[in-house]
């Protein structure tokens, strides 16, 4: 394949069919379920840039935003999501997935197509796929980020094995499978990252993926931090629930809305203020100013509070049997205070999260590092 010498238009973050002499070129992909699986791919791209990559994004207008807040000129293409939405019960919730089945198999053909074309245009020379199951080619090699080895079903261990089979099918297709989590007992996944059946496929942990640094900063007493996240309708049936909560609140608040697209803006006041997106810069700083956080229990969440070591109360969305799970490993390892949706009361689980045993494992920040070091020195 001939390579093309290039430049890049950083007035537009649209990328020209060009290239920049001797660096390798890699296209990132996160999935656009919620912002989680965008956010952990900060680390990533910020670890390719510091090893002299090109790196080029893509994904949904949501996504792009994120991400050019953290990395402006980033080169981004459009890619329309799964376009995932979740039902309004935690008793509907796996039914309506299963419904949108179809649409995601529609997805995954059409990322197939678009990576074809992509790779005639821009001669990429690394996929970095995070739970993109279309993003695989025999031409370069692709890598795939996941934490679900092993995914969880309410319909029984039955379906748990039909599902994990079809989830090693895809994963089986790549070069690599990259798993956010620690290797040994200080795992913050459990059963998800460990299974006792691995793909055929190589796999390695890179350890935990956070965008933000520990820093020394003053910790304010009755300061809360709302941290919303997922698809609709869960996100906002959480938000209300919470706001609800928060006109009673004895103390200060901040709600992180994860809606970086939207224009409007809910009012402040001076108890209660409202912040539709946050670059990573500006959100480590409100976590390290909280007492506790509370929010979903997305597994990047996750991963940003152990880095962090900070105290949180994490509410799973309702039926998502994957953050059902953490939500109960997290709690028995005394890393995450969790209460289910319905039973959430702000005053009565402050008072418990308060009492509450915390403990946060450890991670290798070098495992990131040596596995793009490897993957760069396999450049053809």
């Amino acid at each position: 394949m001939r390579r093309a010498k290039s430049f890049i238009n950083f007035n537009t973050n649209q990328p020209e069919n060009t290239r920049s002499v001797g660096k390798p070129r890699v296209l990132v992909v996160p999935l656009d379920w919620g912002l989680g699986h965008t956010t952990r791919c900060i680390p990533v791209i910020k670890e390719l840039l510091n090893q002299g990559a090109e790196v080029f994004a893509a994904g949904t207008d949501a996504q792009k935003r994120v991400l050019i807040a953290e990395f402006p000129g980033l080169p981004f293409l459009d890619l329309p999501g799964y376009e995932i939405s979740y039902s309004w019960s935690k008793r509907g919730f796996a039914w309506r997935i299963l419904r949108q089945l179809p649409k995601i198999n529609r997805a995954i053909q059409s990322e197939k197509q678009w990576l074809a074309k992509m790779l005639q245009e821009y001669h990429f020379d690394f996929i970095i796929s995070d739970n993109r199951f279309g993003l695989y080619t025999s031409l370069v090699p692709c890598i795939f980020i996941t934490h679900q080895l092993s995914i969880q079903s309410p319909f029984g261990t039955w379906s748990e094995k039909i599902l994990q089979k079809w989830n090693y099918r895809q994963i089986n297709r790549f070069t690599e499978c990259w798993i956010p989590d620690n290797r040994s007992d200080e795992s913050l996944a459990g059963e998800l990252s460990h299974p006792a059946i691995m793909p055929v496929t190589p796999i390695r942990y890179i350890g935990h993926l956070s965008r933000f640094e520990e820093k020394i900063s003053g910790k304010k007493n009755n300061h809360l931090l709302v941290i919303l996240s997922g698809p609709e309708p869960q996100r906002t049936l959480l938000e209300d629930k919470i706001i609800n909560a928060l006109v009673y609140y004895n103390g200060t608040a901040e709600v992180v809305r994860a809606l970086p697209t939207t224009e409007k803006f809910m009012p402040s006041t001076n108890q209660l203020h409202f912040y539709n997106h946050l670059t990573a810069a500006e959100l480590n700083e409100k976590i390290m100013e909280a007492e506790f956080v509370i929010s979903r229990c997305g597994y990047s969440t996750v991963m940003d509070l152990v880095k962090l070591k900070k105290k949180s109360i994490l509410i799973p969305t309702p039926g998502q049997t994957e953050q059902e799970y953490l939500a109960t490993y997290l709690s028995e390892k005394g890393i995450a205070y969790c209460v289910s949706h319905d039973d959430f009361s702000l005053e009565k689980d402050i008072a418990k999260a308060r009492q509450f045993p915390y403990r946060f494992p450890s991670s290798n920040d070098a495992s990131l590092k040596e596995a793009i070091t490897e993957l760069l020195k396999r450049r053809q």
